[in-house]
């Protein structure tokens, strides 16, 4: 079995558990939980109404996550023309985000990031360099710089 077998499988177990499967076979049928937590969220909107929601994220691969979630359990993810490409908007029932959706997208999202920890490190000390340790730290101060790449400037990536 792949990494990415075993990574597909860890997903489908973290869905099964919060469509509340009670059984073993229940927990690998990712197709019933989806649809379980779908009439969970139809039940949950006759009694709590949609509210908008604003959820910002600046890592691209929680937001592809969220997003997919999401249209996962059919509710629409738009933003406002002026927002940031970060920001997703969503309207949906206040205790299905409490319950299921922020939960669920928490240990998806933890599941994904270290999956993707693994491989980068993996990639980087194969193809680059085995050292894919920290900086070390250096005594002193901060030092004031000016400039461009090469004369000590800062540069920041988002």
């Amino acid at each position: 079995m792949t990494e990415e077998q075993r990574l597909l499988e860890k997903l489908q177990r973290i869905e099964a558990l919060f469509a509340g499967a009670a059984t073993p076979g229940e927990r690998e049928a990712a197709a019933q939980a989806r649809d379980r937590i779908r009439n969970r969220l139809k039940g949950q909107q006759e009694t709590d109404p949609a509210v908008e929601y604003s959820f910002k994220l600046r890592d691209r691969w929680a937001h592809k996550l969220l997003i997919a979630l999401l249209r996962r359990y059919q509710i629409r993810p738009y933003r406002y023309s002026g927002q940031r490409h970060t920001t997703i908007m969503a309207r949906v029932p206040r205790r299905f985000v409490n319950e299921v959706l922020w939960p669920e997208f928490t240990e998806l999202n933890a599941t994904l990031r270290d999956y993707l920890q693994e491989v980068t490190d993996r990639v980087i000390s194969t193809a680059i360099h085995s050292d894919t340790g920290e900086v070390d730290i250096a005594p002193g101060q901060i030092p004031m710089t000016t400039g461009g790449p090469g004369s000590g400037s800062s540069m920041d990536q988002e």
